[in-house]
C-alpha cells in the first residue's frame, strides 16, 4: 500500500464521518481515527513470519500441476483486459447494485458512465456508501455479485475509457 492509497483513504474516512477505521492487510496494519478537528494515522508494517514462508512453498508446487491447464486459459483474456480501468472498492463491506431492492440497478454491463456517476453502494456497519466513479467510459464487466461482502482495494468493476 502506497502514501497516495493512505491519504485517500484518510481523506474517504473523514468524509464518512466515522470515528476510527482499522484495516489490517498480510504486511500492513493502519488505524485511522478522526476527531472533532484532528485526525490520527499509525501505520505499522509488520514483517511476514519465517515459519510461514518456508511452509508455503510444498503446497504450492502441489497446487500449480492442476491449476496450469486453468491458468493458460485466462492468460488471454487477462491482455484484453490490460486497456480497461479497474475500479476498485475503497472500503469493506458489503455491495449493492441498487440503492433498494425495487429500485433499478445503478448500472449495467455496456452502460456508458461519466465521472461522479453512482457505481453501487458499499454498506459498512449500517452505513450505506455510495461509490461514485472517478473515471469516464464504458462498463465492460461487473466482478462482484449483488449483496456480496467486498474487501478493500478489492476490483468491482472494468470500464474502458475510450
Amino acid at each position: 500500500m502506497d502514501i497516495k492509497e493512505i491519504q485517500n483513504l484518510i481523506r474517504f474516512v473523514a468524509k464518512s464521518g466515522a470515528s476510527e477505521v482499522k484495516l489490517e492487510m498480510d504486511d500492513v496494519k493502519i488505524t485511522i481515527k478522526t476527531g472533532s478537528d484532528t485526525e490520527t494515522t499509525i501505520v505499522q508494517q509488520v514483517p511476514a513470519p519465517q515459519i510461514a514462508q518456508q511452509i508455503s512453498p510444498a503446497p504450492v508446487v502441489e497446487a500449480a500441476t492442476p491449476a496450469a491447464p486453468a491458468a493458460k486459459e485466462p492468460a488471454t483474456p487477462a491482455t484484453d483486459e490490460s486497456k480497461y480501468i479497474t475500479i476498485k472498492s475503497p472500503i469493506i463491506g458489503t455491495f449493492y447494485r441498487k440503492p433498494s431492492p425495487d429500485k433499478p440497478l445503478f448500472v449495467e454491463v455496456g452502460q456508458t458512465i461519466a465521472e461522479g456517476d453512482v457505481l453501487c453502494i458499499i454498506e459498512a456497519m449500517k452505513l450505506f456508501n455510495e461509490i461514485e466513479s472517478e473515471v469516464s467510459g464504458k462498463v465492460v464487466k461487473i466482478l462482484v455479485d449483488d449483496a456480496s461482502p467486498v474487501e478493500f482495494d478489492q476490483p468491482l468493476f472494468l470500464v474502458d475509457p475510450s
